[in-house]
């Protein structure tokens, strides 16, 4: 089958995150905007012809899944990445993020220290704090275009700060590094060691560039949380469907009564329809994806060694966000945010929104029709090409 993934879709006027709440994000009118996580691209046909079933049946009570949900779910991670899970092992949340937080909750205290890797994913610092959790940061050594982790700092941040749970996330958002198995290998020993739980996001797993493999924290830890969702791999967002595997019973249990004293219950009618069919039908809908988006990040990497050298791409093992070094500028984060925002008119995410590492950097949502991403790298040339 065939897909359009250059079609432009209008988005304006659909209480689009992305698009319609530039005022009340303290924003100018107008913006481009390459920022949050969702792509410009419709759900797959199939899933969107299971979904109109589900608005022609037109009632939309209290809904569970049944056993072909969790054997899609179950079968799409197990083909894929060799997860031996069943779906005693899933755990239905709204979120990731919810399922992050309640996570910190059931195994960790107030007051008692969490560990992330810097720059990342904005809202693990609000996971943390929010919930009354002590932050430990173990950054991120940022060397010739290339994150790695300082694990001696990994080791005496957990030994010194008696870290009790860790945030980790693979593939890596913002800086687009799919950590190697010896590397996750060497993670789940130190934590071993000093008993701090995982809890692995692993949302943007099926978006792993050629030369690199996910592999799932579950193949290497059976006690660890594993948090997934069909969302940023279909684009189903807004229909608030994930999955959370947890094999350990007793872990297990913990997260399912903090997420019930959350009060929280059943996924949507429309949500469980769409994961469902999305791992079932959308395989090769995503293949088809993965080649356009690869397509989209050499696009990327030639326009700026051609046109816009000073600016570095760190370059992406997985996910469709890339993550721009403009340092040889010399500007503060302030004057670039100020640039980009007002003389390139684009809406992208400032670095430093992922902590005090991303400093001089920029993240760009590449997933989108190839002219809406041509015309945002013409309109940074425009501004920093003269620099």
């Amino acid at each position: 089958m065939t897909y359009d993934f250059d079609r432009v879709i209008e988005r304006r006027g659909t209480n689009s995150l992305k698009y319609d709440f530039a005022a009340e994000r303290k924003m100018p009118e107008g913006l481009l905007p390459l920022w949050v996580a969702d792509m410009d691209f419709p759900a797959p046909p199939e899933v969107l012809k299971d979904l109109r079933c589900v608005m022609d049946h037109g009632v939309f009570g209290y809904t569970e899944p049944k056993d072909d949900y969790y054997n899609a779910v179950t079968s799409w991670f197990g083909k894929r990445f060799g997860l031996d899970a069943s779906p005693r092992d899933i755990i239905k949340s709204p979120g990731v993020v919810f399922a992050l937080a309640q996570a910190v909750r059931a195994f960790t205290r107030p007051g008692e220290t969490v560990m992330i890797q810097t720059p990342v994913y904005y809202p693990f610092f609000k996971i943390v704090g929010d919930n009354g959790r002590e932050l430990a940061a173990n950054p991120l050594v940022y060397k010739d275009g290339r994150y790695t982790i300082d694990f001696d700092d990994f080791e005496s941040k957990i030994a010194g700060r008696s870290v009790k749970a860790f945030l980790l996330c693979n593939p890596h958002n913002p800086v687009g590094r799919v950590w190697t198995r010896a590397e996750l290998e060497r993670m789940n020993e130190i934590c071993g060691r000093y008993n701090v739980i995982i809890i692995s996001d692993e949302i943007h797993c099926d978006f792993v560039w050629r030369g690199h493999t996910h592999t799932n924290f579950g193949l290497i830890n059976e006690n660890a949380v594993i948090a997934t969702a069909p969302s940023k791999t279909f684009n189903l967002a807004g229909l608030q469907a994930s999955n959370i595997f947890v094999k350990d019973p007793a872990a297990r249990s913990k997260l399912k009564e903090e997420i019930n004293r959350s009060g929280y219950s059943q996924l949507s009618a429309p949500g469980i329809v769409a994961c469902q069919s999305a791992y079932s039908k959308g395989g090769e809908w995503l293949e088809a994806l993965k080649v356009y988006l690869t397509e989209n990040i050499r696009f990327v990497r030639e326009f700026l060694n051609a046109r816009l050298p000073k600016i570095h791409l760190a370059e992406p093992e997985g996910t469709y966000l890339l993550w721009l070094d403009f340092k040889n500028y010399g500007l503060s984060q302030d004057e670039l945010d100020k640039r980009v925002i007002y003389e390139a008119r684009l809406w992208l995410d400032s670095g430093t929104m992922f902590g005090r590492e991303g400093e001089g950097f920029q993240r760009i949502n590449a997933a989108c029709p190839r002219a809406t991403l041509e015309k945002a790298l013409n309109r940074l040339e425009r501004t920093f090409g003269g620099l």
